[in-house]
């Protein structure tokens, strides 16, 4: 499915299977297998969870996402553009816990969207997102620059800088 070309119906249809496979994931973190969920990263992907609070309801929300450390720093995207519950979420309270394979880690997220390194950090971050890519119609190896950032003109870049 290449998600560049679907309807609405069916892009609505992709976001409430994600959901159940977001529930599915969460859940596998919380019994303490996480890190077995990242045993094939090439094709799963590499998967955190993201503890934040909701903007409204000031409850704690648990999202899984892609993401990729680039020489030590934490990023990730949002795929479903700035609209996301999520992202919405930890832009109005960046204060969030990381759940990694390597351990939990508190840090503050930042949109750097529009940083000069845009290009090259969600490129490492959607070709670690194993199955995602080929599901949104992205071959990030193989896409020009040009042809990547108008793919990707809607996600949001976000870094995490991990605190003391």
């Amino acid at each position: 499915m290449n998600v560049t070309q679907s309807t609405p119906a069916e892009l609505d249809r992709l976001r409430k299977a994600f959901r159940l496979l977001n529930k599915f994931m969460v859940f596998m973190w919380k019994i303490g297998l996480g890190r077995m969920i990242n045993f094939w990263p090439a094709v799963i992907g590499r998967i955190m969870v993201i503890r934040h609070v909701g903007r409204k309801s000031g409850k704690e929300r648990l999202t899984p996402v892609n993401y990729v450390a680039v020489e030590g720093e934490i990023y990730c995207l949002a795929g479903f553009g700035p609209g996301s519950d999520w992202y919405r979420n930890i832009m109005a309270a960046p204060q969030v816990e990381l759940w990694l394979p390597s351990g939990r880690i508190r840090a503050r997220a930042q949109d750097i969207s529009e940083s000069p390194k845009r290009g090259f950090l969600l490129r490492q971050v959607i070709i670690a997102s194993g199955f995602a890519a080929p599901l949104f119609g992205l071959d990030p190896k193989k896409l020009s620059e040009e042809a990547f950032l108008a793919a990707t003109s809607s996600y949001r870049l976000i870094h995490f800088e991990r605190e003391a």
